[in-house]
């Protein structure tokens, strides 16, 4: 079960801690919910761009001094930016928990954008990009959410393109920031064998003197789905299929039966029925998966997979076909059984993962302004029904509601 302690400092910072006295190394980090949905077509990108550059120079620190810092001893300092939240983050033994409170909270809020680093970063990102681009994998996830979303900010790739990324000075970074950073809209996490007393005393040694910031923006609701069916050539030498639509968002109660539904349909189980279909009965796939991502307003649902072009449209037949037993046959009791069993299963190994833990308590608290217990989630799932499950199945497995989007080799 997950208990934790929660403080607010008076600018707004809210300090969450989950104690575990059984380790000795402490995970914290700032989650800011700020991604790049949040960006425009001129400036998308400056996002991740910014989670770079916060380990470039700060007011105090060079690049190396920064990076030093934790790694000089064993520690590692990390950061991420999705569509709605940035976070910057690091795992070290407890006695230097400090040094990484302090660290985090000088790269989060006094970074200085450096333009001779700036420069350097804009090249490495440029390879980033062209990496995914050079990974299908990666490129088809990325360029469906595109197809799904359209112009709309959640469609906009968050590594941006390469004409924003090149345009990019300190001025943007800055302007970026202040339009958008709110103290009531971010928290510092934090798990580890400390106590919350001591948490609570650091958090104001190092974090109470940042001033309070109060950025108002509002995000642009997604509210015109339509879907889609596009296809791409590519220099490739296998197809690569993205099918699927929009999904519930974070705070529809249909979220976690659905979660379900699709950790049935192409979770990570090697007995998903898709996996089963496509790869154990025909070999028609190296790996298949279906993905769930909600989000504040809305949520994408997809199933992904890469296969020779010549059985592109046998195994699209048969994901189609998958989806439409979930719509027409609800699960029998032993199948219910086992899917709750599977995915408690999973979601209780997931916890005991202090780093994604911590970084959990953060979006939660950020997303639905609690953070519900593991018995809190194993209840809702035990008391899901099969009519249930096959009703949002009906929803959502709509197969005139459903874009795709194609790699077809040259």
């Amino acid at each position: 079960m997950i208990d934790y302690e929660m403080h607010t400092l008076s600018n707004g910072i809210r300090v969450l801690h989950k104690q575990v006295t059984t380790t000795k190394i402490a995970h914290c980090g700032f989650m800011l919910d700020i991604g790049s949905r949040d960006e425009t077509q001129e400036n998308q990108g400056i996002a991740h761009f910014w989670e770079h550059m916060a380990f470039k120079g700060t007011g105090k620190r060079k690049a190396f001094h920064i990076l030093n810092r934790i790694d000089s001893v064993g520690g590692e300092l990390n950061a991420y930016t999705t569509k709605e939240k940035i976070a910057f983050y690091a795992s070290v033994l407890d006695n230097y928990f400090e040094n990484a409170v302090e660290l985090l909270a000088d790269i989060t809020f006094d970074s200085v954008f450096p333009e001779k680093q700036i420069e350097k970063e804009r090249n490495v990102i440029l390879e980033e990009m062209a990496m995914y681009y050079d990974s299908p994998d990666d490129a088809i996830q990325d360029e469906f959410d595109h197809v799904v979303f359209n112009e709309h900010p959640l469609g906009m790739n968050i590594l941006g393109t390469a004409e924003s990324v090149r345009s990019f000075h300190r001025e943007d970074f800055t302007r970026f920031i202040k339009d958008h950073i709110n103290t009531e809209r971010l928290v510092f996490c934090s798990v580890g064998s400390m106590p919350f007393k001591k948490v609570v005393r650091l958090a104001e040694k190092h974090l109470k003197d940042i001033p309070q910031y109060a950025a108002g923006y509002e995000r642009q609701p997604f509210l015109a789905y339509r879907p889609a069916i596009r296809k791409v050539q590519r220099n490739l030498s296998q197809s690569h299929c993205a099918i699927g639509g929009t999904a519930y968002s974070n705070m529809d109660d249909k979220r976690l039966p659905f979660f379900m539904l699709v950790n049935i349909l192409g979770g990570p189980g090697m007995n998903s029925r898709l996996n089963l279909a496509l790869r154990e009965k025909h070999g028609f796939v190296y790996s298949i998966e279906a993905t769930y991502q909600p989000y504040t307003d809305t949520g994408l649902f997809g199933v992904f997979f890469g296969t020779e072009p010549k059985q592109l449209e046998k195994s699209l037949r048969l994901v189609k076909k998958e989806l439409e037993k979930l719509k027409e046959k609800p699960l029998g009791t032993l199948q219910l059984h086992t899917a709750k069993e599977q995915l408690m299963g999973q979601l209780a190994m997931a916890e005991e993962n202090n780093v994604s833990l911590m970084l959990m308590m953060g979006k939660s608290i950020l997303d639905k302004n609690k953070i519900e217990s593991l018995e809190e989630v194993f209840n809702d799932i035990r008391t899901m029904t099969s009519t249930r499950l096959r009703d949002i199945a009906n929803e959502m497995f709509d197969e005139n509601q459903l874009s795709q989007l194609i790699f077809l080799p040259n």
